[in-house]
C-alpha cells in the first residue's frame, strides 16, 4: 500500500541528526512553536524540514519554519528553512494546474465538457469503451479511465500521442464511471492547455498564475531567479533513492532538488503542445507556505482576485463520492473529489483535526520524501498548509500511521497542533 499511495501522490547528502534549527517568522505562537519543534524533532518520525502557515478569517495568523533546507556535507554548511524557502509540492501541483486551466474556461478557450481530442489533435479513447468521449471533467475528477500502470512521465522529445496506448486504459470500466487516481491525465490537462495558448506549460502558468498573484515560484528549477533557486528546498529521507529499506540511524540522503554540486538543467528543445510532462502538471510546482497562503486566500475570495466567486463555486463543488463500489479509494485515502481538489468531510475516516471542526477542501502531496498539505474551510475562511521535506522513516509504516485518517501520524499531529493553536 505504501509504494502504491506514494505512486499517485508523487506524481514526482551524507548530514548529521542533530537538533532542528528554527527559523523565525512574522507570526509567533510561541506555545505553537515549542509544539512543532517537538513534532519536528521526534525521533519516532524525525522530519528534515517544516514550513507551515495558518490563516484565521481570511488573514495569516501563524507562520512557522523548523528545520534544515539543506543539510550540509563535504563541507557545505547547513541552510536553515526561511519563510520564503520553496518547496517542490508534489501532487498540491494539480490544484494549481487547475485554476490555470479554470482561467482557459473562463476565456471560452476551452470547455469541461468536449471532447479532449479536439484539442490534442489526435485521439483519447480508451479502446474498450470507443464510443464514449473523455472530457477535461473527466481528467480533474479522475474519472477517465486513464490508468498510470504503464508511465505518466515522459521526456521532451516524447510525444504523448506516440506513448498513449491500449494497456493505459482501465477494463472495468469507461469515462466517468469510476475513480481511480491517476497522475497520467494531468500530463493530458498540461497538453492541452499548451495546444489551446501556443504556449509551454511552465510559461503558461506563469502568466495566468504566478505573475497575477505575485508569486515566487515556477515549475523548473532551471526557469527560477536565483534568489528563489538559492532558497529551494532539498528533499530527504533515510533511504537510498531507489528502495524502499528504511534506516533511521544512518544519514539524511538527498531525493530531488540538490543542486549543490550541478545547477538545474534547462529544457530547450521541445514542441509545443506534444507532451507537458516534463514540466509536470502532476507535481513539479516549487513554491513556499507563505505563497501558497496568497493562493489559499485568493480561493478564500480575499487578496487578489484571479477567477470569477462562480467559477471557484464550480471548482469546490462536489463531483464524485465514494458509494462503495464507484471507485478506487486508496484503502481510504480518497472519498470525495471537486474538479482538481480533494474534499474532506469532517466524518470518521475524512476528519484533518484530532477533535474535528474542520470541514475542507484541498490537495494532498507525497513525492521523494515530501509529505504536503493544503486544506482550508471556504465558509469561515480558515486554512493550513504543512510542508515536510523528508522524513526519518517510512511515514506509513504501521508505527507512523494515523489514528483517525489517512494520513500519517505527524500530518495529524501538525494539523491539530495549527488548529487549535492558531485557527481557533
Amino acid at each position: 500500500m505504501n509504494r502504491h499511495r506514494r505512486h499517485l501522490l508523487g506524481m514526482a547528502l551524507l548530514g548529521a541528526t542533530g537538533p532542528l534549527l528554527a527559523a523565525p517568522s512574522r507570526r509567533r505562537i510561541p506555545a505553537l512553536d515549542v509544539e512543532l519543534r517537538a513534532i519536528a524533532a521526534d525521533p519516532a518520525c524525525e522530519l528534515a524540514s517544516l514550513s507551515v502557515l495558518a490563516i484565521r478569517a481570511g488573514r495569516v495568523c501563524y507562520a512557522g519554519q523548523f528545520g534544515r533546507r539543506f543539510i550540509g556535507h563535504d563541507g557545505l554548511p547547513d541552510k536553515p528553512v526561511s519563510p520564503g524557502t520553496l518547496f517542490r509540492i508534489a501532487s498540491i501541483s494539480k490544484l494549481m494546474t487547475t485554476l490555470g486551466l479554470l482561467r482557459l474556461v473562463e476565456d471560452d478557450k476551452a470547455a469541461l465538457d468536449a471532447d479532449v481530442s479536439g484539442y490534442l489533435g489526435f485521439t483519447l479513447r480508451n479502446p474498450h469503451f470507443p464510443d464514449q468521449a473523455i472530457t477535461l471533467r473527466h481528467l480533474l475528477t479522475h474519472t477517465s479511465s486513464l490508468r498510470d500502470d504503464a508511465g505518466y512521465s515522459w521526456g521532451a522529445d516524447v510525444a504523448l500521442k506516440d506513448v498513449i496506448d491500449a494497456k493505459m486504459y482501465a477494463t472495468n470500466a469507461g469515462p466517468g464511471a469510476f475513480f481511480t487516481y491517476c497522475n497520467l491525465g494531468w500530463g493530458v490537462i498540461g497538453t492541452v492547455m499548451e495546444r489551446i495558448t501556443g504556449e509551454r506549460f511552465d510559461r503558461l502558468m506563469r502568466r495566468l498564475l504566478i505573475e497575477p498573484l505575485g508569486l515566487q515560484a515556477g515549475y523548473l528549477p532551471a526557469e527560477l531567479p536565483p534568489a528563489a533557486l538559492a532558497n529551494l528546498a532539498t528533499l530527504y529521507r533515510k533511504r537510498t533513492v531507489d528502495t524502499e529499506v528504511w534506516d533511521p540511524a544512518g544519514p539524511w540522503i538527498a531525493q530531488a532538488d540538490d543542486y549543490s554540486v550541478k545547477g538545474p538543467s534547462a529544457i530547450d528543445r521541445y514542441v509545443v503542445g506534444t507532451n507537458a510532462t516534463p514540466f509536470s502538471p502532476t507535481g513539479g510546482l516549487r513554491i513556499s507556505a507563505r505563497d501558497m497562503g496568497v493562493v489559499m486566500r485568493m480561493l478564500m475570495g480575499d487578496g487578489p482576485h484571479l477567477l470569477k466567486p462562480a467559477t471557484l463555486d464550480l471548482m469546490f463543488s462536489r463531483q464524485w463520492t465514494y458509494d462503495g463500489r464507484n471507485g478506487d479509494t486508496a484503502d481510504g485515502l480518497f472519498h470525495c473529489w471537486g474538479l482538481g481538489n480533494e474534499q474532506f468531510p469532517d466524518e470518521a475516516g475524512t476528519r484533518l483535526v484530532e477533535r474535528g471542526g474542520f470541514p475542507a477542501v484541498g490537495h494532498l502531496g507525497d513525492a521523494y520524501g515530501l509529505m504536503s498539505v493544503f486544506v482550508l474551510d471556504r465558509q469561515r475562511k480558515n486554512g493550513m498548509i504543512a510542508l515536510v521535506g523528508g522524513t526519518s522513516t517510512d511515514p506509513f509504516a504501521p508505527a507512523n500511521k494515523g489514528r483517525y485518517s489517512s494520513l500519517a501520524r505527524f500530518q495529524e499531529r501538525i494539523l491539530t497542533a495549527l488548529y487549535e493553536h492558531a485557527v481557533t
